[in-house]
């Protein structure tokens, strides 16, 4: 047998964030200040990262490791972004760490570890090289909502996960040894070559496709697989809420892209109807249970599960009658929702962090009361971001919702587009009760706000990037088509 010397040139970003991490690993335990030094190197791996993978973009479609690995446009400008996403992430939980003194140099390496699964999962040409990257992210993610270690609150969130994305693993595993049994091959591409010319057996091929989507489900936070969102979101530390809420949206829309369309396009009809299903049971359970919700992490926990709802019309969309013609417009729209949601979603959790303190969680609607009167610039940003995800004209969420509600209704579902209209309305409630309470009522501590010099202003520049992109998402937009167009 010969062994054939794989190329590392498309794979460049994934082998530097996994020597960085070695390098993470040695400073931090000679280091004396190993918390500082953990931070920093931390971030210059994410913009060395983003470095390399804009040097090696090249526009073509690259694979390697014996096919296991697929470079692309798409996978480049996902991981941009989750760099993007996990920089900032940083930047906004380092006082907050500090303040618990939960800081460590673990906690760095952790985010190290998480990045690089998610690149993998973004690069994934083959079922266990995907399945290798979600659990090491899973992995990293279990033990940093752990973090706190004489927290129960923090501890018993993190058994909930372990426990459910054991067998959300499990669910995976199994689909996965089902399409390889019915097909021959774990190389999502040569799955799809299978399925295309009809081999294998279609009966236990189905079956494997009902595990994988129950899997991926579970990664995106969908209903019936939404369990864990609100428990883990209110029971981890903030910052570690942060990370979840945050960057993983992205690879599990990669995921999903990997193996749905990339590797099971030719049976669209099937996995559409069972996302249809899901997508709007999480837009109705997400919106009327978010209602209920005075902590505003459970509320922005709820409320994730209906965007995945709605990111997954974007996906169900693709495909009507067997018309393919719809595919570029519904999976760009749906690109364009998760990544508006991740800026969404950062904006809205940084504000919580920089209203907590040492010994005091900022979660509760009554800890946003009067914050207008506390800081009025960041009432103002929390403000744009609970109108975005409320979908109000004119920022990104409002664009987000109406490219995929155009591509719903461009489908012929239009039920479910008026279905969509009708939550987000009813869901508009409980982001504008926020609004509410930080301006009109009067602040139960009227202390000020303090924050570092580096948040304040990546704090700043969220919120203005959410506003601004409202006004001006046509080159987003024209980003994600493009990186799907030389991708699919």
């Amino acid at each position: 047998m010969n062994f054939v010397t794989p190329d590392f040139y498309p794979a460049a970003s994934e082998l530097f964030v996994a020597c960085m991490a070695i390098v993470v690993l040695m400073a931090t335990t000679f280091a004396k200040d190993a918390r500082s030094v953990g931070y920093w190197l931390s971030v210059l791996t994410l913009v060395g990262a983003a470095l390399v993978t804009l040097f090696t973009m090249d526009g073509q479609v690259s694979f390697t490791f014996s096919n296991m690995y697929v470079d692309d446009l798409m996978g480049d400008f996902l991981k941009l972004m989750l760099y993007f996403a996990v920089l900032v992430v940083l930047i906004y939980s380092r006082g907050y760490m500090n303040d618990r003194n939960i800081e460590s140099p673990e906690f760095y390496l952790l985010v190290i570890f998480a990045t690089l699964g998610m690149m993998v999962m973004v690069s994934a040409n083959h079922f266990l090289t995907l399945y290798l990257g979600l659990e090491l992210l899973s992995l990293a993610l279990y033990a940093m909502v752990a973090l706190q270690r004489d927290s129960v609150r923090c501890t018993e969130a993190a058994m909930k996960y372990f426990v459910l994305g054991a067998l959300a693993s499990g669910l995976l595993l199994y689909g996965i040894s089902m399409v390889y049994g019915a097909t021959g091959t774990l190389e999502i591409s040569g799955v799809a070559q299978a399925v295309y010319h009809q081999a294998g057996n279609r009966t236990v091929l189905m079956f494997g496709l009902v595990f994988l989507v129950a899997g991926l489900a579970f990664k995106l936070g969908v209903v019936p697989f939404h369990m864990w969102i609100p428990d883990v979101y209110q029971g981890a530390p903030t910052s570690v809420t942060l990370l979840i809420a945050s960057a993983p949206k992205l690879a599990a829309f990669a995921m999903a892209m990997r193996l749905l369309v990339n590797g099971l396009f030719d049976l669209a009809d099937q996995w559409q109807s069972m996302l249809m299903f899901m997508a709007v049971l999480s837009i109705v359970l997400g919106n009327l249970a978010a209602i209920a919700q005075t902590n505003l992490k459970r509320m922005l926990g709820y409320s994730g599960i209906s965007h995945m709802g709605f990111m997954l019309l974007g996906l169900v969309s693709g495909v009507v009658g067997g018309d393919r013609h719809f595919a570029l417009n519904a999976y760009s729209s749906s690109m364009f929702y998760v990544v508006a949601y991740v800026l969404m979603s950062l904006a809205s959790f940084g504000v919580l962090i920089l209203m907590s303190r040492v010994g005091f969680e900022a979660e509760t609607l009554d800890d946003f009361k009067g914050l207008n009167k506390r800081n009025s610039w960041f009432a103002g940003v929390m403000a744009i971001s609970m109108f975005s995800m409320a979908g109000i004209p004119f920022f990104i969420g409002f664009f987000a919702k109406f490219s995929v509600l155009q591509a719903v209704v461009a489908a012929g579902y239009i039920g479910v587009a008026i279905l969509a209209v009708v939550m987000s309305l009813i869901g508009a409630y409980y982001y504008l009760r926020v609004v509410k309470v930080m301006f009109f009522d009067e602040p139960l501590d009227a202390s000020v706000i303090h924050a570092p010099a580096e948040m304040r202003v990546m704090l700043s520049l969220n919120g203005i990037a959410i506003a601004v992109l409202g006004i001006l998402p046509q080159g987003l937009m024209s980003v994600c088509a493009y990186a799907l167009l030389g991708s699919l």
